[in-house]
């Protein structure tokens, strides 16, 4: 194969290294399990939105509203449980799908820009489907792939509406915000808000403003989409706006550590990270485009630019993730996925302006291959990360499953919600305190700890069914009266 690659062009090769690295990620979604915690957590979420058929409130267990984020990303994984049933593969393959959207508007940004050839926008597209954050995250049951879908359409349709007077491409951009706004929040707004606030303030493009976008019907169509939702969210389950608007997008981009967080602990990093996260999630692609820029400066600031200000749009739209997260400690690397796409555009277009050697671009083959040897290690339980697929696939063999409890000791992982079908439950306390307690027979999980071990073998009432790496699961009779 490789010998087969050597001899294509450019174009030929970005086409077929957009197409392997999509299809092995495709192919390694069922590979492995949900893993905690964020898979299995909006997984599991899913999975009650499917089972109890509620589309408007996410749940982050059973009666216990989720006020974190729009809906968006639970009605993308409880779709493919409506089409493939509950695995695996049906919670990733939406969230793949929205990402091979992506691809596509970077291709077609790509290609519509003037004096661009096809090849730019193969390149761009192979670019973005082997950077190694973007695939591994579009493939997985996240809340980034959708938020970077509403962006980039969003951006896209602004340029094309600016630079092609299209008014299809103008309602384009709203409707990517309305994606935005279910998909993450007004979070969108920011985000596009700063790219477009420091282009356009650059040459007094601004003035252009009241002409370049159709408002009054792409108003409109915001508020047709967006609207109802947040009425209905707050109708069912009251609370919702003030948590979501006040707590999610004001408290926890501004407190670090911030401790008013509903379902788990806030993320505390360095202020800064984010450029660090940036520079990993970009890879094998981050050295060739600080290359790239080192080698035009070198040949003069008329080879920075280009007079429409397209690669200045695109730095904007890359460095706004970044600049709004600089300031916050509450981050995530995944943050940095929706300038993904302006990244891969960037790397394509200073290629069409001062070419690299074709060899370079053979870093892409990297990307698949890690994402071979990385289904590889999950499948077989190698990374020393383990979800609770295999330990409840045991629990599900046992006779007395169906009509005993299954009571996880001190801790539930969200994977073992999800792999339960929400029948995993929680106590907290001593190991022989919940034995006296026990009122029926039940399958006990408890971390994989001799003490727990010892306690439970000088106890006649049970013994051990199955275990994992992280635990053991021991089936108890009830406490003798």
């Amino acid at each position: 194969m490789f010998n087969s690659l050597k001899k294509l062009s450019l174009k030929q090769y970005a086409i077929a290294l957009t197409l392997i690295s999509v299809v092995i990620r495709f192919l390694s979604l069922g590979l492995y399990p949900l893993m905690d915690t964020t898979e299995a957590r909006y997984g599991e979420m899913a999975r009650i939105m499917y089972e109890t058929g509620n589309w408007i409130t996410p749940m982050f267990d059973y009666n216990v509203p989720f006020w974190g984020k729009p809906p968006l990303f639970t009605w993308l994984s409880a779709a493919g449980f409506e089409l493939f049933g509950v695995n695996e593969f049906a919670a990733r393959i939406p969230h793949l799908f929205v990402g091979l959207l992506i691809i596509a508007l970077t291709w077609i940004i790509a290609s519509k820009e003037e004096k661009s050839i096809k090849e730019q926008a193969w390149l761009a597209a192979a670019v973005l489907a082997t950077t190694s954050a973007f695939i591994v995250i579009s493939g997985a049951v996240m809340t980034d792939t959708a938020l970077t879908f509403g962006m980039t359409l969003s951006m896209v349709g602004f340029w094309l509406s600016w630079t092609k007077q299209s008014r299809f491409w103008g309602y384009m951009f709203f409707v990517g915000l309305s994606i935005g706004m279910l998909a993450k929040g007004p979070l969108t707004l920011i985000l596009v808000g700063i790219s477009l606030t420091i282009w356009l303030l650059c040459e007094k493009r601004w003035k252009s403003i009241p002409a370049c976008l159709p408002w009054k019907g792409g108003i409109a169509v915001f508020l047709i989409l967006t609207l109802p939702w947040y009425l209905l969210a707050e109708w069912k389950s009251p609370g919702f706006l003030n948590y979501f608007i006040i707590g999610e997008h004001i408290k926890r981009f501004i407190v670090s550590g911030w401790q008013g967080d509903l379902y788990g602990t806030a993320h505390k990093e360095i202020r800064g990270t984010i450029w660090l996260y940036w520079a990993l999630a970009a890879l094998p692609w981050t050295p060739v485009l600080f290359y790239q820029v080192t080698r035009f400066f070198k040949a003069g600031e008329e080879g920075v630019v280009r007079s429409n200000g397209y690669f200045s749009f695109l730095w904007c739209w890359m460095l706004s993730p970044l600049i709004l997260f600089t300031f916050s400690g509450n981050i995530l690397s995944s943050y940095v996925m929706p300038g993904l796409p302006a990244f891969a555009l960037l790397v394509a277009g200073y290629q069409g302006q001062l070419k690299l050697p074709e060899k370079v671009y053979k870093a892409g083959l990297i990307t698949p291959l890690l994402i071979i040897i990385a289904g590889f290690l999950l499948h077989f339980n190698l990374t020393g990360k383990e979800a609770e697929k295999n330990l409840l696939a045991e629990w599900s063999q046992q006779i007395e499953a169906s009509a005993s409890r299954l009571i996880y000791v001190n801790g539930r992982p969200f994977s073992a919600q999800f792999y339960s079908s929400g029948r995993a439950k929680t106590m907290t306390g001593s190991l022989p305190e919940l034995l006296n307690d026990l009122k029926e027979p039940a399958f006990l999980a408890a971390a994989k700890e001799q003490q727990a071990l010892s306690i439970v073998q000088d106890d006649s009432r049970c013994e051990l069914r199955a275990e994992s790496r992280k635990r053991q699961l021991f089936y108890c009779a009830a406490a003798k009266i």
